[in-house]
């Protein structure tokens, strides 16, 4: 049994879609007897309605960067934590307020504040039917156990920038993934390398081989640890790290069928 480990915005869903080709792949792995499943930097709720739209089945889900790994269902298998008084303090760093949303990532739902224009979370809510409860920035001291904290920038600079400085300055805490425009703030133990490690333990898939493909920074633990992939409108600075350069999704489960 292999497994297969798919990014999904920009590797999985690209222009603004999932093309039947991935669909077709997906479907004559598993057909194999294969497992495949997408490891995301988004929620689960964010990610599942956008899969069962677009006819994509899978067997577990990797999300939040390795945050929360849980079964198809939702069933949560494991969950990382930051604590709350690390949420508050790295939401007072002025590089951070610059953010148009602070969106904090609980098993069940996600919790917004600091929403303004530019901001995609309520509107891809709305989209998706998926949960989320508004708070201010006073209650974040009482939200439940989070697992990523996510924000979003105007351009890429501001996102690696805010990266580099949080990274440096709360490293020993937390890790900052900055994607394109977003970024995500996970545990320091967090990353989706590890995320598919604990699943195969969690799911007893211990001596499968993994087949893993992605697009940008965040991808580039599980693509350098198993030998993984990327797509062609990844940027060069990830393609150099990858085993194999493919069209989609799809071309990969093809060929290794």
């Amino acid at each position: 049994m292999k497994i297969a480990a798919s990014d999904y915005d920009g590797t999985l869903f690209r222009d603004e879609e999932i093309a039947k080709v991935e669909v077709e792949g997906v479907n004559k792995w598993r057909a194999a007897g294969n497992k495949f499943g997408v490891v995301t930097g988004r929620d689960y709720g964010m990610l599942m309605p956008q899969l069962n739209f677009y006819g994509i089945e899978s067997d577990y889900a990797v999300c939040n960067n390795g945050g929360l790994i849980c079964k198809v269902d939702g069933t949560a298998l494991w969950q990382g934590n930051i604590p709350v008084e690390t949420l508050k303090n790295i939401s007072n760093e002025s590089c951070v307020q610059k953010s148009f949303h602070f969106a904090f990532s609980a098993i069940n739902t996600t919790y917004l504040c600091h929403e303004s224009e530019g901001s995609w979370i309520m509107r891809e809510a709305k989209q998706w039917n998926f949960k989320i409860e508004k708070i201010s920035e006073k209650n974040i001291l009482d939200l439940p156990q989070i697992h990523q904290f996510s924000l979003g920038y105007v351009t890429t600079e501001e996102s690696f920038a805010a990266s580099e400085f949080l990274n440096k300055k709360y490293g020993k805490i937390i890790h900052a993934y900055p994607n394109r425009c977003s970024l995500d703030i996970t545990p320091n133990n967090v990353s989706k390398r590890k995320g598919i490690e604990k699943l195969l333990e969690l799911m007893s898939w211990k001596n499968s081989e993994v087949f893993a493909i992605g697009d940008e920074i965040n991808d580039l633990p599980m693509i350098e640890a198993f030998n993984g992939f990327t797509v062609n409108t990844a940027r060069k600075e990830i393609k150099s790290k990858a085993k194999k350069v493919y069209s989609s999704v799809g071309a990969m489960l093809f060929d290794n069928l």
